[in-house]
């Protein structure tokens, strides 16, 4: 990778390597001693003052007259002050450029010393990170561990409440039969007391109707036994026809006694059914307390997996804060390089 900025003196190495070796010393050429190094205007310019430094370069030696040797000796002389004015002006001006250079490295080195102090403090507080994220991440997998569990309580209380809610289905349509069955024995009941009613009428109005007609006869037979003895066997005769007659009315009597006794079983059947009834409502009402109550308890898992869910987007925030100061630490803590001075 090249480096941000060259110096004089490489430009200067590198120009001399080339003339050594026979070759120009172009930009290009200086460009590629130096590693493709350094911008071409900055080396064009380290040139042209390399040049200037150094004047036209001495040619090789021929032979001359002493007048010409003088020449060249005063010539050569004014060339000696003129290079050492310009040498002591170049060095006027390296000693700035090394002036500026020295406060440029004490800035630099102001800089790097606070880098390494904000370097220390965000080694410090990347290692309360990772401890806290060590300490996060146990977190995490206990609450993961946890939900786990929860998800399977939740899978359970639910398979419960399916099969709690087939039950009282199951219980619903045994309700609705049983009311259908009770209500059919009833309306069966009720028909029957009808139709037991309106026999028990029909028979009481038969015996009143012949309880009238012996009584009838009875008044006919005593008056025509007081008008004539002879009747009399023929009225002893009808009263035992009336006799018989009432002992038959006396055995129906006798039978609809029985069928009272049976509406009254029958009534006390009904009653049985009714506290079944009672007793299968009962159940259906603590069934449906008891699905409330398991419903209150999804309901509670179900927030309790809510806030696991907060707390476990919590701690991928926390995961995503140390990426970014590991970012951070990353962009913060360049190379800072000092080169030395020309």
């Amino acid at each position: 990778m090249a480096r941000g900025g060259i110096y004089k003196s490489e430009v200067q190495r590198a120009r001399e390597k080339l003339l050594a070796q026979g070759v120009n010393p172009s930009i290009d050429a200086v460009r590629v001693e130096l590693g493709n190094t350094g911008s071409k205007s900055t080396i064009h310019r380290y040139l042209k003052e390399i040049e200037e430094e150094e004047g036209p370069r001495k040619g090789g030696k021929v032979a001359v007259s002493e007048a010409i040797q003088n020449l060249v000796d005063t010539l050569a002389g004014n060339l000696h002050e003129e290079a050492e004015a310009r040498v002591t002006e170049a060095a006027e001006k390296h000693r700035i450029a090394l002036a500026k250079k020295d406060e440029e490295v004490a800035a630099t080195q102001k800089d790097a010393a606070s880098f390494r102090d904000a370097l220390e403090r965000l080694q410090l507080t990347l290692a309360d990170e990772k401890t806290r994220h060590e300490q996060t991440a146990t977190s995490l997998k206990t609450e993961m561990l946890e939900r786990a569990r929860l998800g399977q309580q939740v899978t359970d209380l639910q398979e419960r409440l399916d099969a709690e809610a087939v039950l009282r289905q199951s219980l619903e349509e045994k309700h609705k039969h049983a009311r259908e069955a009770l209500e059919h024995f009833r309306q069966s009941v009720k028909e029957q007391r009808d139709q037991e009613q309106r026999q028990h009428e029909q028979q009481v109005q038969y015996l009143q109707s012949e309880l009238k007609t012996l009584n009838q006869s009875l008044s006919q037979k005593q008056q025509e036994n007081m008008l004539s003895n002879q009747e009399n066997a023929r009225l002893t005769m009808e009263l035992s026809k009336a006799e018989t007659s009432l002992r038959e009315a006396k055995t129906d009597l006798a039978k609809t006694k029985g069928l009272k006794e049976a509406l009254d079983a029958v009534t006390l059947n009904e009653a049985a059914l009714g506290r079944q009834v009672v007793e299968l409502q009962a159940a259906l009402d603590a069934l449906k307390t008891r699905s409330q109550g398991l419903e209150q308890q999804v309901t509670e898992q179900a927030d309790k997996l809510r806030q696991q869910e907060v707390a476990l987007a919590a701690a991928v925030s926390q995961d995503k804060l140390a990426e970014q100061i590991k970012g951070f630490l990353t962009t913060m803590t360049p190379a800072v390089t000092i080169q030395p001075g020309a």
